[in-house]
């Protein structure tokens, strides 16, 4: 893929870049190496100072950082501010948080004795430069949630963004410059996927961080498990959303369809398979479908807009053929289920769409559908709901509606997912830690887990 701005509203190519060549690349982690010697000493006080001048300076650019992620990827444009709001948010959290978060732990004092020591705790440090490998889907708050909790805890960052949000990715360089973090503290590099492995190898470069497709985790994951390097990988979701006989159905079908098409459908924590009891079914069916039905789809920059296109052409074209595959095999689109074709709407479009009938055998069961496509299961009682809900290959969140309390437990004991959320949509919140189980990835972001990720957990030990 070029490293390059397409919108993909009409398929227009905005801007192109040149990759960076090896000698500049080089510079970058030179830069990166050397500033870490320095600010790995800086105070919490320090960070923090920098880390909400630079949430400062976002809120300033929220209505331009915002349109540039509408025109690279095609988000709504209310959806874009919004994602822009939380970055800021969530900055200002660690600043406030970071210090108590990383604060040194002092063990039981019987269990110091018994060590032979006179005092004893854990310290946690800096690892160094952290390399991010980021998708485009959630261009800014992605970046952020590694950047904000990597910077507080002393470290310094390298971000290989995607190739179709460069705009996106030299802002956040830039914010960070404009803030006065010192030169080589946050440094975007514009190279392309071929390059990572190199820049990975580099013993300056301490670990990886990768959110994106589970290709993407494995290769990543193979190199640095070649080096010995930590890595956090946030992969790919299918997420459950499960409707049991006592919920609120009106209230869970009109947060389904927002639980779906967010993000206009490319998001890995967006609910994908409705596993609705029978019991149910038909009403919540009936309520899910009208909702999907009213959606406005348009172009991204209106105000008005709820779905806009795919970000990618390609991206298009792997939705309809998992589609297209589900219904060849019998499976039922209630609505949706073909190409968008509207002249006012040239770009890479596809309607909200819910399908279902939906058997083992198709690919749509196992794969993740990157876009607005639900797919809706019946299941006959609680048993049947858990192993439709864990008959998947991720495991990233899950959603339920319930107000049965045993049902709750068994769902929160038993579902295979890194969150469970209940009567609600799945969201990420600074104070939550966030990551999967499975082909999800491993490792955790967000929370005081997320920041010590990727720290140097390390033990002091003081004898007579």
């Amino acid at each position: 893929m070029p490293i390059a701005t397409v919108n993909p509203a009409n398929g227009e190519t905005l801007k192109t870049y040149e990759a960076m060549g090896a000698e500049e690349t080089e510079r970058r982690l030179q830069l990166a190496e050397a500033t870490f010697r320095t600010y790995r000493t800086t105070t919490f006080a320090e960070r923090a100072r920098l880390l909400n001048r630079a949430a400062g300076l976002l809120d300033q650019d929220q209505e331009d950082i915002a349109r540039v992620m509408t025109t690279e990827m095609g988000k709504p444009i209310r959806q874009a501010r919004a994602e822009a709001a939380k970055c800021a948010k969530a900055m200002r959290w660690y600043a406030e948080r970071a210090e108590e978060l990383l604060a040194d732990e002092v063990p039981d004092g019987s269990d110091v004795r018994d060590s032979g020591a006179v005092r004893a705790r854990v310290r946690y440090r800096p690892l160094g430069p952290v390399l991010a490998v980021m998708p485009w889907n959630f261009p800014l708050w992605q970046v952020i949630r590694f950047a904000a909790p990597a910077l507080m805890a002393g470290n310094v960052g390298l971000l290989k963004h995607a190739s179709n949000v460069p705009q996106t990715a030299l802002y956040l360089e830039d914010l960070f410059h404009r803030a006065g973090y010192p030169e080589g503290a946050f440094q975007t590099l514009l190279i392309g996927s071929g390059a990572v492995e190199e820049v990975l190898r580099d013993e300056r470069v301490k670990a990886a961080t990768l959110t994106g497709s589970e290709p993407a985790g494995r290769a990543v994951a193979s190199v640095a498990g070649d080096m010995v390097k930590k890595t956090v990988l946030e992969l790919g979701g299918s997420d459950p959303y499960v409707v049991m006989p006592s919920a609120d159905l009106d209230r869970a079908a009109q947060i389904a369809v927002t639980a779906r098409v967010q993000n206009n459908g490319q998001s890995c924590i967006a609910a994908k398979r409705f596993i609705v009891h029978t019991d149910v079914y038909e009403a919540f069916a009936e309520r899910f479908v009208a909702g999907m039905k009213a959606l406005k789809v348009g172009d991204p920059m209106d105000e008005e807009t709820e779905v806009g296109p795919l970000a990618t052409e390609q991206g298009r074209t792997d939705l309809e053929e998992l589609v297209d595959d589900a219904t060849r095999s019998g499976a039922t689109a209630l609505c949706g289920g073909h190409r968008l074709r509207r002249p006012e709407l040239p770009g890479w479009y596809y309607p909200p769409t819910v399908l279902a009938d939906i058997t083992r055998e198709m690919r749509i069961h196992r794969e993740e559908a990157f876009g607005p496509v639900a797919t809706l299961y019946r299941a006959g009682d609680l048993d049947e709901a858990v192993l439709i809900a864990n008959d998947t290959p991720f495991g990233l969140s899950s959603n339920v509606w319930t107000r049965d309390d045993a049902e709750v437990e068994r769902f929160e004991r038993d579902l295979e997912a890194g969150s469970v959320y209940v009567n609600g949509m799945t969201a990420s919140h600074p104070a939550f830690p966030f990551g999967g189980a499975k082909r999800s990835g491993y490792g955790r972001e967000l929370s005081g887990h997320g920041i010590r990720e990727f720290c140097n957990i390390t033990t002091v030990w003081h004898g007579a």
